[in-house]
């Protein structure tokens, strides 16, 4: 199966796999690093609330 026209988050998920089996990290050091990788990434994904938060600040500055 070709990675050709997959979708971005697959590729990268078979680059990192890639990488950490090529530079023999134990699976155990991979998961507590990837834990550690995904709790830092998910926390740079706007929240709902956050974007209705934005969404009422530029009301706020430009009233109609």
């Amino acid at each position: 199966m070709s990675l050709e026209h997959a979708p971005d988050h697959v590729k990268l998920a078979v680059d990192l796999i890639e990488l950490l089996e090529s530079n023999d990290i134990k699976p155990q050091v991979a998961v507590d690093a990837l834990t550690i990788v995904l709790r830092d990434f998910k926390g740079k994904i706007p929240s709902k609330d956050d974007s209705q938060k934005a969404s009422k600040v530029v009301d706020q500055q430009n009233p109609k």
